[in-house]
């Protein structure tokens, strides 16, 4: 039988000669319990089936849908006692009969939709990492295959665990309508969580310009520095998007990448034709929307559900080409998981919060 437990490692130096410890841990949600309810349970390790990798997972990374997992507020099924977290990479330590694009010692992370590889998605393709399967707050990830993507070589494991959510999001929101976004447009991206600041970096990358909305003044410089070429501070500025139609001559942004809920500001923000992916609600607030205001903008508004693992290798050959590297604010050591999880709720973060597993 092959050893799938995840080689020991000395707190420094070379790797240790001692023996691999007899269980593994690993982080349960219970259904609604909130932060307090996150639990470490020991288990046997499971070998990997037909078709599935066991990963050593190296790194987990905070989304907001997770802190939704926990509270019992995810708009998917969850399943009892879930391991929680969809983002993670770690290194492939064996695989099971009829792998072919992977092999041990690989460095890989997780698509978060692991059966929706292309196309649009599907009712099929709804089970996701961390919600209606276990996730990544775990020392060994069992994994299909197909779910895998390689870690781009210039990034940690800490970097790599920050992209299956956030930054395949925003990759999906500037790229996944079939026209994607043209050199020489302007990107509006609202706030600074993790999804705005992939949007803000993979925007210049594509070669747009790029506004900015942020409440918090200490955060206009840091999005600037990340590459924004205007930033309005919506407090200062509440009807942003008046703002936002006077740094474009009144013609209106090309597109909105809106993590909010704001839709009406979006939809004046925008031009004719133009495009708003529409993120969710950060806040929890979904303020109602005048229908009217569709017409009058006479632009796409498109929900974003993360996306496929085609755009996410897609995403990923752009990161390896420019060297882009994630913003992470903070890790955590595994031990502190409850505590990654109060800091990312208070929202005081710049950057993606890491949970550092080994």
């Amino acid at each position: 039988m092959t050893d799938i437990r995840p080689p020991h490692r000395a707190a420094a130096g070379p790797r240790s000669p001692r023996p691999a410890p007899p269980t593994l841990r690993s982080y349960h949600a219970g259904a609604g319990a909130g932060i307090d309810g996150l639990a470490v349970r020991r288990h046997e390790p499971r070998g990997p089936g037909r078709g599935e990798v066991a990963v050593a997972v190296h790194a987990a990374s905070l989304s907001f849908r997770d802190l939704l997992v926990v509270r019992g507020q995810y708009v998917l099924p969850v399943k009892p006692e879930v391991v929680p977290v969809s983002d993670g990479a770690g290194e492939v330590v064996a695989v099971g009969p009829d792998v072919r694009r992977v092999r041990p010692g690989d460095r890989v992370t997780a698509a978060l939709f692991p059966r929706w590889l292309d196309g649009p998605l599907r009712t099929e393709y709804l089970p996701q990492l961390g919600g209606s399967l276990d996730g990544m707050l775990t020392e060994l990830a069992v994994l299909p295959e197909d779910a895998l993507v390689p870690v781009p070589d210039h990034l940690s494991y800490a970097e790599a665990a920050t992209l299956p959510c956030a930054a395949v999001t925003a990759w999906n929101a500037l790229t996944g309508d079939g026209r994607g976004l043209q050199h020489g447009q302007t990107v509006l991206a609202t706030g600074s969580g993790g999804v705005a600041l992939f949007t803000v970096q993979f925007a210049k990358l594509l070669g747009a310009r790029v506004i900015a909305t942020t409440g918090r003044a200490d955060r206009e410089r840091r999005l600037r520095d990340l590459g924004a070429d205007e930033v309005v501070n919506y407090r200062d500025t509440p009807d942003w998007h008046t703002a936002a139609r006077e740094l474009t001559a009144g013609r209106g942004v090309d597109r909105v990448v809106d993590t909010a809920g704001a839709l009406e500001h979006s939809l004046r923000s925008v031009t004719l034709d133009g495009h708003v992916a529409f993120v969710g609600s950060v806040s929890g607030n979904w303020p109602p929307v005048d229908p009217r205001l569709l017409f009058g903008a006479a632009a796409t508004v498109r929900a974003v559900a993360v996306g496929s693992r085609a755009q996410f290798v897609s995403m990923n050959d752009t990161i390896t080409r420019r060297g882009l590297r994630p913003v992470i604010d903070r890790v955590f050591p595994f031990e502190e998981a409850a505590d990654a999880f109060r800091y990312h709720e208070s929202a005081g973060n710049f950057g993606k919060v890491v949970i550092r597993v080994r």
